[in-house]
């Protein structure tokens, strides 16, 4: 009798990889952006009124940003997998325990401690990425990264809407957790551990400090970290106030889920092209680029948003413009970032996505606040934010826009 003889699992590729990535990241985005068409519901039912229904997003936000300090430096003393499995474990925990409260402070404080236990899904994919390649091929592989991770908050509010629609805004939270647990088991089956024993680092406050400082203060980097957070800070605040902008300023709430469809449509876009030109042009040239472009089309918004009153197609149109600017600036920022820090690609990436998630959930919560009936905050504040992530970009590049620096 013929015995069979096992045979090994085959490798994780290029392209599982690229979507694994994608899945993990995109289990934060899908924690955000599932509630968005639930805010009101959710508020009428625990008496929060006014602007704090926003509060259930920007603690998310505040918390990850917070939560992303810490994960880097473990995951470069103990590898990538053990952090990711923590962080997966907390989103399903945290996912569960949301959708029993009663309590609208309580469920803010979940939402925080949500945000800061599973902040390394935010961290430890990008780092897992350095490790295995750099330069213009990391930008190619994180825009077709963001590419597919975009899909969910493409359908996120759809698929929220519909949970609510059906069982309730409790029954989104439970969708979270079996989302978690399948996203999780795939990661655990396939993903192989990246970090080489050689670049293992020491559980020292003073190391772990000195390479997050590093990372953050590098000049050549610093204009990128906080260029993001700045840009990433505006798209933060229409994520907190679209729900009103949306269904009070526009009267469209039936169909919430369409319009922010429709507006990050672009970005999707612009990632998949990206992917294709990056390598091309380099990752400067490309998102340089696209800050201008960002900064002409704010001012656009803005005069739009000013002329009362403004079109809900105009608005929509505009906004999916921004978010592909956002889509060609994301990855290649933080592409260029990470690029010095291969040896310590845990903290480097800790640090720089909790100084971006940090300015960005302080800034968009500042932005939401601002909401006063019309799109008039909004366009200044994204107008704002990007002609001080150029002047910050300008001061790594020394004055000097579009180089193509070797990897």
């Amino acid at each position: 009798m013929a015995t069979t003889v096992p045979t090994e699992r085959a490798p994780l590729g290029e392209r599982e990889l690229i979507v694994l990535m994608a899945l993990l990241m995109s289990l934060q985005a899908f924690g955000i952006d599932a509630m968005l068409p639930a805010l009101g519901q959710m508020a009428e039912e625990m008496n929060a009124g006014g602007n704090d229904r926003q509060l259930v997003i920007a603690s998310y936000f505040l918390g990850s940003g917070i939560g992303a300090f810490f994960p880097g430096a473990f995951a470069d003393r103990f590898g990538r997998r053990p952090i990711l499995a923590l962080g997966i474990a907390a989103y399903v925990s945290f996912s569960l325990a949301c959708a029993l409260v009663t309590n609208y402070d309580l469920l803010l404080a979940m939402r925080l401690a949500q945000g800061l236990c599973c902040a390394g899904l935010s961290v430890v994919p990008a780092a897992i990425v350095r490790d295995k390649v750099g330069g213009d091929r990391m930008a190619r592989l994180m825009s077709l990264i963001m590419m597919i991770f975009l899909l969910v908050p493409l359908m996120a509010p759809a698929i929220g809407q519909g949970i609510m629609y059906i069982a309730g805004w409790r029954a989104i939270f439970g969708a979270m957790a079996v989302m978690g647990v399948v996203v999780g088991t795939w990661a655990w089956l396939r993903l192989p551990e990246t970090l080489q024993d050689e670049n293992r680092q020491k559980i020292d406050p003073l190391t772990i400090m000195k390479n997050m400082g590093t990372a953050l203060f590098n000049r050549s980097a610093i204009g990128y970290v906080v260029g993001s957070a700045l840009v990433f800070g505006s798209l933060f605040g229409f994520l907190n106030s679209s729900q009103q902008l949306i269904s009070e300023t526009f009267g469209m709430g039936d169909y919430f889920a369409f319009i922010f469809g429709g507006a990050v449509v672009g970005m999707v876009l612009a990632n998949f092209t990206n992917s294709r030109i990056v390598e091309r042009f380099g990752a400067r040239r490309v998102s340089h680029t696209a800050l201008l472009m960002f900064i002409v089309i704010s001012c656009v918004q803005l005069w739009s948003a000013s002329a009362q009153p403004q079109s809900i197609a105009e608005f929509i149109v505009l906004m999916s413009l921004s978010m592909a600017m956002l889509g060609f600036i994301g990855a290649n920022f933080s592409s260029i970032a990470m690029q010095p820090f291969f040896h310590i690609a845990g903290a480097a990436s800790s640090s720089q996505t909790a100084v971006r998630m940090t300015t960005g959930a302080v800034l968009g919560a500042f932005i939401g606040n601002l909401y006063d009936g019309t799109s008039v905050p909004l366009a200044t504040s994204m107008l704002g934010c990007a002609l001080l992530a150029l002047a910050i970009v300008l001061f790594s590049e020394r004055g000097k826009l579009f180089r193509r620096v070797n990897s």
